[in-house]
């Protein structure tokens, strides 16, 4: 089989499209025939080595973490998948390797794919999807009423998180380009601000949530935009966040955590329709790596990057 990996971390040179065996799955585990597998920034960061301290210096390491495709085996104590369901979901950070034609997953990182619900839609829910689940759902407990501001509102996390505040019905603000202004309100969003033009520590309007899905706003900014008793969702975080948050309950670093219940309800909630990003760009396994490249070097696309696999 195939799949794009590197022999140590570093820059984009090291991407290989090489022949690989696959493991047999272990206890809890699953491998999935990749069909699509959906490009995001933690993946070329994993390749830089950004989180040796959790992935290793166990090579050839694959890449990828987000893919849609059907199970070919499953390993001692997996219950909730049989041979030749059709599936969505995310690989393990230590483990990766969706941009290929066969991964390893643990199961609980796995959701069933609705039939309604087309692979390659399916391969962009995982990180886009638990991640916006994981601050509003998870740490913000966000409720029917409340007001959100999502900075970053037209990219995948944040249109994610737009879609999810809009099935709660919660009032929703938000900062993108201009130029992507009447998506976000297309999504939901009542209330859209130019992030280049505004001053966002200005604004006189107070949230009780404002979630940072760009990465680009000050903790003191999003601190000082909150009402009483909001929460500041920072998908950037840091050694420094993390001891801030232990004293600071408005502070609340996010990181991706998939389990079986997140992916569960955001396959459901895109079964009906609620929930879905575009799809900007599809390239076969073979003509990824320049496709990932572009990106890593700054390409914007309008939507997800798919390899199509399967």
């Amino acid at each position: 089989m195939k799949r794009i990996q590197y022999s140590e971390y570093g820059g984009p040179e090291r991407m290989r499209l090489d022949s690989f065996e696959p493991a047999a799955p272990g206890d809890g585990e699953v491998e999935v025939e990749v069909q699509f597998a959906a490009i995001n920034p933690i993946d070329w960061k994993l390749r830089h080595g950004n989180l040796r301290m959790v992935t290793g210096r166990q090579f050839p390491r694959g890449m990828g973490q987000d893919f849609s495709g059907k199970v070919v085996a499953v390993g001692p104590g997996v219950t909730r998948f049989k041979t030749g369901d059709a599936v969505l979901g995310l690989a393990s950070i230590k483990g990766s390797g969706a941009f290929g034609q066969a991964v390893i997953a643990p199961g609980n990182f796995l959701a069933r794919k609705p039939d309604k619900l087309s692979f390659e839609d399916a391969a962009c829910l995982g990180t886009p999807g638990v991640t916006a689940w994981n601050g509003l759902v998870d740490k913000a407990g966000l409720t029917a009423g409340q007001h959100v501001f999502i900075n970053g509102c037209t990219g995948a996390v944040g249109a994610m998180a737009v879609q999810l505040a809009r099935m709660t019905g919660a009032r929703i603000s938000g900062a993108c380009s201009a130029g992507a202004m009447a998506r976000a309100s297309s999504l939901g969003v009542q209330t859209v601000y130019d992030y280049r033009v505004t001053d966002l520590a200005q604004l006189k309007e107070r949230y009780d949530v404002v979630y940072d899905t760009s990465a680009t706003m000050a903790t003191a900014t999003g601190v000082r935009m909150l009402a009483k008793g909001g929460v500041f969702l920072d998908i950037h975080p840091t050694p420094g966040k993390f001891f801030r948050a232990l004293f600071d309950r408005r502070l609340k670093p996010i990181v991706c955590s998939p389990a079986a219940p997140i992916l569960d309800g955001l396959a459901q909630a895109a079964q009906e329709g609620k929930l879905r990003l575009p799809i900007a760009r599809t390239v076969p396994l073979d003509d990824a790596i320049p496709l990932i490249k572009a990106l890593e070097a700054g390409l914007r696309l309008d939507g997800k990057a798919l390899i199509a696999v399967g």
